[in-house]
């Protein structure tokens, strides 16, 4: 076998192997992406849009994984479920006569529940991205839920009603006493409003 042969070999397997490291990082981005998707639903697409770049959002969507993965998020307590409950099912019963009130009793309460089960809430970005994470599909009521609350102006009441729903939701999901937080089937505001109208009868 002469040099030549030997050299053209040699270009070839390294081309070959190029071309499979190559295709082997695009199915691995691809994997992940569909991972990510899954995972963060409507929420990735947010990040993508609020970003401007998709793999800067997969980093910061894989970031918060990372970021919850290492919090020591703990089940409450059954004396702590009823004292939520109760305080939750207060702030319910003032929205009728004090909506925005109400509204902003509702945010302080999430955060007081996130903070006993182990979250940290000094900062409400942060809040939400944890949020996002264990409860993508409530984030975003989540955040029209705290827009309201921290506005100025006048809101209108259905939309109060509406955040109200969406806060009730997110809450009876925090309080559900389970170990593992993937095993907890996700309540959504639209079955809390299924209840609502059941109890009304």
């Amino acid at each position: 076998m002469d040099t030549t042969t030997i050299t053209l070999i040699v270009v070839a397997v390294t081309i070959a192997l190029i071309v499979g490291g190559l295709f082997g990082v695009a199915l691995g981005r691809r994997q992940r992406t569909k991972k990510l998707q899954e995972k963060f639903g409507p929420e990735y697409e947010r990040t993508i849009n609020e970003l401007g770049d998709q793999r800067q959002a997969e980093h910061e969507l894989a970031a918060r994984l990372d970021h919850v993965k290492a919090l020591d998020i703990r089940p409450l307590s059954a004396e702590e479920i009823e004292r939520f409950t109760s305080e939750w099912q207060e702030t319910q019963a003032a929205f009728v006569d004090e909506p925005s009130v109400a509204i902003q009793v509702a945010d302080h309460l999430i955060s007081k529940v996130m903070q006993a089960k182990g979250y940290p809430v000094e900062d409400f970005e942060q809040q939400v991205a944890d949020i996002s994470v264990d409860y993508p599909d409530l984030v975003m009521d989540y955040r029209g839920l705290h827009l309201i609350a921290v506005k100025d102006e006048k809101v209108d009441t259905e939309e109060m009603r509406q955040a109200m729903l969406h806060g009730r939701a997110l809450f009876k999901n925090l309080v559900r006493h389970t170990e593992n937080v993937e095993e907890v089937e996700v309540v959504e505001a639209e079955e809390v409003e299924e209840v609502d109208e059941k109890d009304k009868m």
